[in-house]
């Protein structure tokens, strides 16, 4: 995979070669606040934050709050391969959700988020001409969730969600005799999925509390439609021949995740999380598209910690404000021939509080984070990621009642 500095572009908010392979790169729940945090969430239940990494943590909402959250995410990318290299900017929104209370013992939440994206562009010199390669799309998850409280400190929870959206990968063949040919592999998902969650919380002693959080999302088959176009784009004329056309249904499916975290809580100023995340990708059905390379998935594990500090919740202004840390580690399910991909990073951020009035505890969230991604055991191209998150978390009292003097 030969990176041309000239023609990399931005796409879906992804600027990455590994995006061609798979289903591009996945998204893993994560808010604005969680992502300054390293990604953490699964034993996370304050009540304060949307927390769709685990909907266990949905009935934890006050009976008189109504909480919406939005992110927007700004990066810089550079790619490096040998002596090619690359620098792009991109950005936009990333994420919708809403939580709200069902009664006093339960909660719910709606969002819209992505499920995994592609973009990419690169091109390569082959014998007797180039060949360039570029892609687009993504899949995007609407969701509704449920959360119930069963006994003191434990509740569980799942989200139902509905996936669709299309992934396009064309490459374009250059032949020296000035004829050009478009071959394109679409992939279309119209799905269901669902994602299973359970957490435990006891005190210990009047300052400290401890939270164990699990998800599972069963493995099944993707639902909708894959085919090839071939096209010979120098004729005009010429209509696009469609080939290899596929249900994904018994051909392509997608692995069980498996989460657990464990959560500390210190007089609700320190809050410490552990995440892990595993899915056995390398058992996935992922069928071959006659006249396109043949594909290999790999198993996917993630480690996460992340740190929040608030010094006093009643202080002035800046020991309001929530101050956040976090690191990573994710072996990706992408394969590159026979190599991994392999990407980590650290993060850091703030939760500024806005006095709009007596009512409202709405936090602006602000992260910063660097990531690199590499292939291994042999090194293709080299990704590095600056990347600015913007989320603003309002947290309003709908339900509450004002008496009349």
């Amino acid at each position: 995979m030969s990176v041309c500095a000239s023609s990399i572009s931005a796409q879906n908010q992804q600027v990455s070669p590994y995006s061609r392979f798979g289903y591009g790169l996945l998204n893993d729940h994560i808010s604005s606040s969680q992502r300054a945090m390293g990604g953490v969430g699964y034993a996370m239940n304050n009540g304060r934050q949307i927390n769709s990494m685990n909907p266990a943590s949905y009935a934890a909402i006050d009976t008189l709050t109504f909480l919406f959250d939005m992110g927007l995410s700004f990066e810089n990318v550079n790619l490096k391969q040998e002596d090619l290299k690359g620098n792009k900017q991109t950005g936009g929104l990333d994420y919708v959700t809403m939580q709200f209370p069902l009664g006093k013992y339960m909660g719910g939440s709606v969002g819209f988020l992505p499920y995994s994206s592609v973009g990419y562009a690169f091109g390569e010199e082959i014998v007797n001409g180039e060949e360039a390669h570029q892609g687009s799309g993504t899949i995007n998850e609407l969701y509704l969730g449920l959360s119930g409280k069963i006994f003191k400190g434990f509740t569980i929870g799942a989200n139902f969600s509905y996936l669709f959206g299309d992934l396009v990968n064309d490459t374009y063949l250059y032949a020296n005799n000035t004829s050009t040919t478009l071959y394109e592999k679409v992939l279309e998902v119209r799905d269901f999925d669902l994602r299973i969650g359970a957490q435990y919380s006891v005190n210990i002693g009047k300052k400290h509390r401890a939270t164990l959080g699990v998800v599972y999302s069963p493995g099944m088959d993707w639902h909708g439609k894959t085919y090839g176009v071939k096209y010979d784009v120098t004729t005009s004329t010429n209509k696009p021949d469609t080939i290899g056309y596929t249900k994904l249904n018994g051909n392509y499916s997608r692995p069980s995740t498996f989460g657990a975290g464990i959560n500390y809580e210190w007089d609700n100023r320190l809050m410490a999380e552990v995440d892990f995340t595993y899915q056995p990708w390398s058992k996935a059905k992922i069928s071959s598209i006659e006249g396109f390379e043949p594909e290999k998935l790999d198993d996917r594990w993630k480690v996460s910690f992340g740190l929040q500090y608030m010094p006093d919740a009643r202080g002035s202004y800046f020991k309001r404000v929530r101050y956040r840390v976090g690191t990573f580690f994710n072996r990706d399910y992408i394969l590159v021939g026979e190599n991994n991909v392999k990407d980590y990073g650290i993060s850091f951020g703030f939760g500024f509080p806005t006095p709009i009035n007596r009512y409202t505890k709405t936090i602006v969230n602000l992260g910063f984070e660097f990531r690199h991604r590499q292939s291994s055991p042999v090194k293709l191209v080299t990704e590095n990621y600056f990347q600015i998150t913007l989320g603003v978390n309002f947290n309003e009292l709908w339900f509450w009642k004002n008496k009349i003097q």
